[in-house]
């Protein structure tokens, strides 16, 4: 397969996956499920908006695209938040459909005459990661709608292995590299790198995320009600949202998800929890949340080779033998299920099933260089006055293979739920761990 191939291929398995979350009719398209998501046909045309930028005008807003200009700033999302989206004078579905198709097949058209560089595939890259990103959100949002689901009950995952749940690994301490750099990681975005190295102290790290089974304890032992295990802000945020378990839960052994009713499983990850409550249950069981840079280590570094691994289990790709990714199951593996997929450290299930919390907020590595789409970080770091943000690693069940990588960072409010977020614990050297 010629590199235009891959990338043809990319662009197109991103598109199939979006096509499949808006086969809805065109009133679910325009609806808004909760103020804190978009309508899926922002959604779809912003994606389509974003492709032409990129693919079609180079990145240069002085270049007249295929919308209006006041057409097209209703796809900024700078400019329009969530909750306002739904009032706006929006594509009809049927017009955002055969935008984004336009689009697509001037791109295609367009593909053998770009230049075979180094720039525009990364740009293409931008493209393909921008609409998967994307269809994640649009996944979140469709598991916050009300009534008949909209979506099947999700493919088979294979079945989890006892013994592994509460337990944990050493990651004895020392230095490694952090970050990665255009060479190796050519598709990397721009706060993924350079690769640096960093010191970090010796600590040991769960084994596998924090399952519904253990949240279970900390909600029946009065977790939610203790003061003495929330910080200030998680406990005012506990109070003023009325936290009593993670979201979905129905309070009566089960819980909701696209829809469908289903007994909690006690082996599955724990999903759908804020930071304040990550950080108080690690609090509850004698434990804490990693930093991103113990978590990196614990995800990709290989300490007999002295380098990073591209995969946590090595350099071949992601397959559904090694861990949870795509979003065809619509829920996080049991634990234990992919044994093949640990890291050189013995943790698994660090990629895909749920986005695991960090205690980090969102920092440029030393030597920061934004990239073409300079907006896609910076607005965010720490100290720009955007807001909070705690930094999320790992992946869920819901990216796709395509992009995902183990320095590829996530961030959001430590308030939001919504997303497919869950727990892993860590302990210092000088703290006691599970076994």
């Amino acid at each position: 397969m010629t590199p235009r191939d891959t990338l043809a291929d990319g662009l197109t398995r991103a598109r199939e996956r979006t096509l499949r979350l808006v086969d809805f009719d065109d009133g679910e398209l325009r609806r808004q499920y909760d103020p804190l998501m978009s309508p899926l046909v922002w959604d779809l045309a912003h994606i389509g908006q974003q492709e032409e930028f990129w693919l079609l005008r180079d990145g240069n807003a002085d270049r007249p695209g295929m919308l209006a200009p006041a057409v097209e700033r209703l796809y900024d999302a700078f400019v329009n938040s969530r909750a306002s989206r739904v009032d706006l004078p929006l594509l009809p579905p049927t017009d955002a459909r055969a935008y984004c198709e336009t689009v697509r097949n001037k791109v295609l058209d367009a593909l053998d005459a770009l230049p075979a560089d180094e720039s525009a595939d990364f740009r293409f890259a931008l493209v393909i990661s921008h609409e998967h990103q994307h269809d994640e959100t649009m996944l979140q949002a469709i598991n916050l709608r009300t009534g008949a689901p909209l979506l099947g009950p999700g493919a088979p995952l294979p079945p989890g292995r006892p013994g592994v749940a509460g337990t944990s690994v050493p990651v004895p301490g020392g230095p490694f590299v952090l970050g990665v750099d255009a060479v190796t990681e050519p598709h990397s975005l721009d706060n993924e790198r350079p690769a640096h190295v960093v010191d970090v102290p010796g600590f040991r790290i769960g084994r596998v995320p924090v399952t519904n089974g253990e949240w279970q304890q900390f909600v029946d032992d009065g977790g939610y009600d203790r003061r003495q295990w929330w910080s200030e802000p998680g406990w005012a945020h506990r109070q003023a949202a009325g936290l009593t378990a993670p979201q979905f839960w129905n309070g009566d052994g089960t819980r909701t998800r696209f829809g469908h009713v289903e007994e909690i499983r006690s082996d599955e990850p724990v999903q759908h929890v804020t930071f304040f409550e990550a950080e108080a249950y690690a609090a509850w069981a004698g434990a804490r949340l990693p930093s991103e840079i113990e978590w990196d280590k614990a995800c990709a570094w290989d300490p007999a080779a002295g380098q990073r691994r591209r995969y946590p289990w090595g350099s071949s790709a992601p397959t559904a033998h090694l861990a949870n990714l795509g979003g065809d199951a619509l829920r996080p593996a049991p634990v234990g299920a992919y044994p093949a997929g640990a890291s050189a450290y013995g943790a698994e299930q660090m990629l895909g099933d749920v986005w695991e919390w960090t205690t980090s907020p969102l920092r440029p590595w030393p030597g920061f260089t934004p990239m073409i789409y300079d907006r896609y970080s910076q607005p965010f770091f720490e100290g720009t006055g955007s807001g909070d943000y705690r930094v999320l690693r790992g992946g869920s069940w819901a990216v796709a293979p395509d992009i995902l990588r183990p320095s590829f960072r996530n961030w959001d409010h430590p308030i939001r739920r919504q997303i497919f977020s869950g727990v892993r614990l860590a302990w210092s050297e000088d703290q006691g761990s599970a076994a």
